[in-house]
């Protein structure tokens, strides 16, 4: 390895399919840094062009790399009912302050089959009041599935938001027994 490879992000990416469609999985040698929903190759060639200028090198496809294999394989057992939480490192570079400390909050303390709501977790954080901050954190979450903000719903017993669809947001708390099933 010489001195300029030493200093270069590799960043690798992979498109899995899951229960809620495709999803692009990537990495750097620090973790898991990104995971887009409904991967579509427009979808996916616009987030790897995102991911090359944030990080300044250009994605590689690559699901064999250990990291990934790995999170590939964590991410079946997710959605086969067999996971209820994610062991991978994770590369929080793509986020920072604030909405950092509110994802680094939903990841270690709101568990599979269990939600909380926006307020709630603006409280956890040291800033009760501001739910809506918390909301604006939780959209621009860019590890949605292991940094569960699927989770976060309204206080008042609604879903909320979700920045993969309400329909992804509601397979996956039914997946996790938080909702019923749908009918079709």
């Amino acid at each position: 390895m010489d001195s300029d490879e030493r200093y270069e992000q590799r960043v690798v990416w992979a498109v899995v399919d899951t229960g809620i469609g495709p999803l692009l999985l990537a990495a750097t040698r620090e973790g898991l840094v990104n995971v887009v929903f409904h991967a579509t190759d427009e979808v996916r060639d616009k987030a790897l062009e995102r991911l090359a200028s944030r990080l300044g090198s250009e994605p590689v496809e690559d699901p064999g790399s250990p990291l990934l294999a790995v999170a590939i394989r964590q991410f079946d057992a997710y959605f086969a009912g067999e996971r209820h939480s994610f062991e991978l490192p994770l590369d929080w570079s793509l986020i920072s302050g604030f909405n950092r400390e509110v994802l680094r909050e939903l990841a270690t303390t709101v568990p599979f089959g269990t939600v909380v709501g926006y307020g709630d977790l603006a409280g956890r954080v040291g800033q009760p009041g501001a739910a809506q901050a918390v909301g604006m954190a939780i959209g621009a979450n860019p590890l949605p599935v292991v940094v569960p903000c699927h989770r976060v719903v309204e206080s008042g017993g609604g879903i909320g938001g979700f920045g993969g669809g309400l329909e992804t947001k509601r397979r996956l708390l039914a997946l996790e027994g938080v909702l019923p099933e749908p009918l079709f």
